[in-house]
C-alpha cells in the first residue's frame, strides 16, 4: 500500500521541517526524490545522504521559489533529464508575524511571494511535465491557520488561505488530465519555525489541540504519502487536515 515506486517526486523547502520530513517518507515509500533548496544546500545534502543510506534515491536541487523563471526552468530541467515528474510536494514557506497595524509591506510580500505564489509558479511548472503521462499529485503545504486566522498572523494567514483556492481551482482545471491537487493544513508541528515562538505562545497553541500535544512532521509527512499514492487518487481538491483537532 501506498507504493511509490518509479515515481519522481520533487519537494520544495526540501531541507528541514515537514519538506524534510515528506522528502524522507516519499523516499521511504520507493520515490525518487528531489530535495529542492533556496540556501540551505549543506542541509539539503543532508537529507540526501540520509535518504541514499538507506537504499532510497535522492538527489538535491537549488530551487528559490521567489524566482518565477529560474524555479520554473529548474523543475522542467529536472523533469526533463529523469524522465518525468509524477509527485510536487510544495513545502517552501515563510513566517513574519505581526498586527496588521505594525505589518510592513515589505514583509508582506515576502510572505505572500514565497508561500503563495511560489506555489503557483511550482505547480504550473510540475502540472506542464505531468501532463506528458496524464498522472501527477500537487500538495500544497497549507496551514490550520489558513482555516481558521491567528491574531498576529494576517500575511500568514493571508497567504496560507489563497492556496486552499489554489488547490480547488487546479485540481477543476486538471482532472481531465489525471492529476489530482489537494492541500494539507497542519496545525502545531515541532519545526523550526514553531521552535521560534515564545514558551507563553507554545503554551497558548497547545491549550487550543484537544490530542494535547504538538505533532512531529512525520505525522504531516504520512498525510503526503498518502496524497501522493494511488490510493488517493479519488480525491482532489481537499484540504486533509492534521492539526489534532485544533481545528474541525
Amino acid at each position: 500500500m501506498f507504493d511509490l515506486s518509479g515515481k519522481v517526486a520533487i519537494v520544495t523547502g526540501g531541507s528541514r521541517g515537514i519538506g524534510r520530513a515528506a522528502a524522507e517518507a516519499l523516499a521511504g515509500q520507493g520515490a525518487r526524490v528531489v530535495v529542492g533548496y533556496a540556501t540551505q544546500e549543506a542541509a539539503a545534502s543532508e537529507v540526501v545522504a540520509g535518504i541514499l543510506a538507506k537504499g532510497g534515491a535522492a538527489e538535491s536541487l537549488h530551487l528559490n521559489v521567489t524566482d518565477a523563471a529560474a524555479a520554473e526552468n529548474a523543475i522542467a530541467e529536472t523533469a526533463k533529464r529523469l524522465g518525468r515528474l509524477d509527485i510536487l510536494v510544495a513545502s517552501a514557506g515563510i513566517a513574519i508575524d505581526g498586527l496588521l497595524l505594525r505589518l510592513k509591506e515589505e514583509d508582506l510580500d515576502s510572505t505572500l511571494t514565497v508561500n503563495l505564489k511560489g506555489s503557483i509558479v511550482c505547480a504550473k511548472a510540475a502540472i506542464k511535465a505531468m501532463m506528458k503521462n496524464r498522472w501527477g499529485r500537487v500538495i500544497l503545504l497549507s496551514s490550520v491557520v489558513g482555516e481558521m486566522g491567528n491574531a498576529g498572523q494576517v500575511a500568514y494567514a493571508a497567504s496560507k488561505a489563497g492556496l486552499l483556492g489554489v488547490a480547488k481551482t487546479l485540481a477543476r482545471e486538471y482532472a481531465s488530465r489525471g492529476i489530482t491537487v489537494n492541500a494539507v493544513t497542519p496545525g502545531f508541528v515541532a519545526t523550526d519555525m514553531t521552535a521560534n515562538l515564545s514558551e507563553e505562545q507554545q503554551k497558548a497553541m497547545l491549550s487550543a489541540v484537544p490530542l494535547g500535544r504538538v505533532a512531529a512532521p512525520a505525522e504531516i509527512a504520512a498525510a503526503i504519502v498518502y496524497l501522493a499514492s494511488e490510493e488517493a487518487g479519488y480525491i482532489t481538491g481537499h484540504a486533509l487536515r492534521v492539526n489534532g483537532g485544533m481545528y474541525m
